[in-house]
């Protein structure tokens, strides 16, 4: 098992400034690629892909939902029983584990009293003793290197994409294409660290067709869209996914950052995206919420507490798995007992609920090699709606319809 380390940046609303510099720089010489990215199938209808990705450390199926183990560490699972789920990639934040390779420990939470952005850099105030502290793209690449991660991101310059300063979304834009540049020349092992690069834009479909045109031209060996889950309508995130994805090279891993829903998730994918992150698993657990094929159960509610059978029939998680299978054989009525009251509730659920969002991308991945996707995203949300066609988002719909799935019809 193998760490993203996560930009930090892209976590944040950044305070607007002005730019130093009002265009991108020219771009760098192409970099060298610690992957190889193993293109498998294509959906015959949707622009969904299954591949194999090659990273220094194994092989990554994708597509693929990454786990975030904030600080190198799953809330609630033992890195054995992330493996037991099935992970094959789990994603890290840099200045968590910066307390792993530095004296000087803080975290994220700093990020709350952020003071300001400039072309510098990120300047925030640390939780421990309230000084200044300055994170450049050069220092964050020399940390991710210390890390010793397969895949680093560069440091991007990020606001909500439901602001309405065109301006400020096109400087944060600019500025991010700068930084990478200086993330690229301050890599020291492009031949066995990826550098991926983060499209950003907010929602104006220009500005993501400039920055991903400045992006690719730099060649990094993945490319990330960033900038979304921040709040905007879903018709509005698919509109740049499907945008972004229809100018990415075909042969290199794309990246949604902070998606994890299991609608965005197959709905993204049929939209041409591989790779995704989001801690809604891991947290809706400690909530008591189990995820479904037919959605999210609140296990604390007593109509489950005389239910005395797995969380889902059929799944294969150690939670739900039965003991002559090696598992725990954890029924929903053990969970409304012991979620209300007892950490091991959100354990059991964080299983589940990984092992759920794992399989979810392993069961698409099967069905666009056989070259079954509109036929797998019918029969999900089907299940998901208890094939009750009026309750389907109107966004899913639209979205699947642009690339030629109707769910609506018979």
């Amino acid at each position: 098992m193998h760490g993203v380390s996560e930009s930090l940046a892209h976590l944040c609303s950044i305070v607007p400034i002005i730019s130093v510099q009002e265009s991108p720089t020219m771009a760098p010489t192409p970099m060298p690629s610690a992957l190889t990215f193993e293109l498998l199938g294509k959906c015959s209808i949707t622009k969904a892909r299954a591949a194999t990705l090659h990273l220094p450390h194994g092989p990554v199926p994708l597509p693929i939902f990454m786990p975030v183990a904030t600080q190198a560490s799953l809330k609630g699972l033992t890195p054995d029983q992330l493996e037991d789920q099935g992970c094959r990639l789990c994603l890290n934040n840099t200045y968590h584990l910066l307390q792993l390779i530095s004296d000087t420990s803080f975290q994220m939470v700093s990020l709350l009293k952020l003071a300001k952005v400039t072309e510098e850099g990120v300047r925030f105030l640390s939780p421990h003793d309230g000084s200044e502290m300055l994170l450049t793209p050069e220092h964050s690449i020399s940390l991710q290197n210390s890390i010793g991660s397969d895949i680093l991101m560069q440091l991007d310059d990020v606001i909500a994409t439901t602001s309405p300063d065109l301006a400020r979304m096109r400087e944060a834009m600019d500025r991010s294409v700068r930084w990478l540049d200086r993330c690229i020349a301050a890599h020291k092992y492009p031949e066995r660290q990826n550098l991926f690069c983060i499209i950003q834009g907010g929602l104006d479909l220009d500005l993501r067709r400039q920055c991903t045109a400045e992006m690719v031209a730099r060649d990094t060996p993945g490319i990330a869209i960033g900038g979304l889950s921040g709040g905007e309508a879903k018709d509005e995130y698919c509109k740049v996914v499907d945008t972004c994805t229809g100018l990415l090279p075909e042969k290199k891993p794309r990246y949604v950052m902070g998606v994890g829903y299991p609608e965005d998730l197959v709905v993204s994918v049929a939209l041409g995206a591989d790779m995704f992150d989001c801690v809604w698993p891991t947290r809706t657990a400690r909530f008591g919420n189990a995820i479904t094929d037919r959605g999210v159960l609140n296990l604390r509610n007593a109509v489950y507490s005389e239910e005395f059978v797995p969380i889902e029939d059929g799944c294969q998680c150690t939670c739900c798995r039965s003991k002559d299978d090696g598992g725990l054989g954890i029924t929903r009525a053990y969970i409304y007992h012991v979620t209300a009251k007892e950490t091991a509730g959100a354990h059991l659920l964080t299983m589940h609920n990984v092992y759920y969002q794992l399989n979810l991308m392993k069961r698409v991945r099967q069905a666009i090699l056989d070259d079954q996707y509109p036929a797998f995203l019918r029969g999900f949300f089907a299940r998901l709606y208890n094939g009750d066609k009026s309750k389907y988002p109107d966004w899913a719909v639209g979205a699947l319809k642009g690339v030629g799935v109707d769910l609506l019809s018979d």
